[in-house]
């Protein structure tokens, strides 16, 4: 078996909002027990470990995948080779980390090493973390954590954390013609963002050079409000995103919402708070996007995946060459870890 036979089986199964959760686990599953791998839990995850070790390392890899849109030119469950590229739904986010973590393992003698490893396959990632949200209810992961996730074979150490705030602004209801019996549900939403922005832009002069965009950043994501224009609103929702390179951002964050949210006539809801992590290394090399190594305590967290990173595109692909590099890259750290 391949790491390229093994990435061809899992981008057969449709695991479009985790369609065919329970055939990709049960494929797993017969791989890791073929290397004496035993199952400790299985629900819509699983988590599987070697017999008699104790487990320094494990790996993580997400089994759903995003709706596969009209612009794909081949079919999206089927492994398609066009020179170097390996194209398929999900192949680089991340079906290819999951190949490559089963082929790592197949080819590794767990006889010669002292240490084993624990490995997580969960679902719903891709919208609301359902998976690793039920992992970290009650388990304690290793020590040292390798996520699977797309970074064109770079080891990533630190990611920004995030922060989504749904704001809802209350108005009275009036004809336009009669604006003096109203109040306007979306100027207090302007009003609002407008002096929430001055505080931001002194925020965003703190610096973070490990990150590409080395700032905490907001997004104006959605606005909702009004029905017609000759009717003053009476509603008005807003929805803003923050990625946050230090953690203290967000509970300052939180407190100028709280500050301002009552003169406006508004309330919010915490979305997702979600804290920015580093890995302590010689060199820091930063992710621009969250993974489900946010949401894990263990001391060493990496992400290292396949390339070129292209998720959620059509005809989303990765290399042959970079999904081989992959496999011996976390035989590399197998061997580093649990020897």
């Amino acid at each position: 078996m391949s790491v390229e036979n093994i990435l061809k089986e899992l981008v057969k199964f449709n695991t479009i909002r985790d369609q065919e959760n329970v055939e990709i686990l049960n494929y797993i599953e017969n791989i890791l027990k073929s290397k004496n791998f035993k199952t400790e839990y299985k629900s819509k995850c699983l988590i599987m470990s070697l017999n008699n070790k104790i487990n320094k390392l494990g790996f993580l890899g997400h089994t759903d995948t995003v709706v596969a849109g009209e612009a794909w030119t081949t079919y999206p469950f089927q492994l398609v080779k066009e020179n170097e590229k390996l194209i398929g739904l999900g192949t680089c986010d991340m079906k290819g980390g999951i190949a490559a973590i089963l082929q790592a393992i197949l080819e590794t003698d767990w006889d010669r090493l002292k240490y084993g490893i624990k490995v997580y396959f969960t679902y719903d990632e891709e919208i609301n973390f359902s998976g690793i949200k039920e992992l970290i209810q009650f388990e304690k992961f290793p020590d040292y954590m390798m996520i699977g996730e797309p970074t064109n074979n770079v080891v990533m150490n630190s990611s920004k954390g995030l922060l989504e705030i749904k704001l809802t602004f209350e108005g009275i209801s009036a004809h336009s013609s009669l604006l003096n019996q109203g109040e306007n549900a979306i100027e207090k939403c302007f009003g609002f963002l407008n002096e929430f922005k001055i505080y931001y832009h002194k925020l965003r002069n703190e610096k973070n050079y490990n990150f590409e965009i080395p700032y905490t950043t907001m997004n104006i994501g959605k606005i909702n409000g009004g029905n017609s224009i000759n009717i003053v609103p009476d509603k008005c929702e807003l929805w803003i995103d923050f990625r946050i390179i230090n953690n203290s951002h967000t509970m300052v964050i939180l407190s100028k919402i709280d500050e301002l949210i009552k003169k406006y006539d508004g309330t919010y809801k915490i979305l997702n708070k979600i804290d920015s992590f580093v890995t302590k290394d010689k060199k820091i090399v930063s992710t621009n996007y969250i993974t489900e190594a946010s949401f894990i305590k263990s001391k060493y967290k990496y992400i290292l995946g396949a390339g070129p990173i292209n998720p959620h595109k059509a005809n989303e692909y990765i290399t042959k060459t970079s999904l081989e590099m992959l496999v011996e890259q976390y035989k590399e750290k197998i061997q580093k870890i649990c020897k």
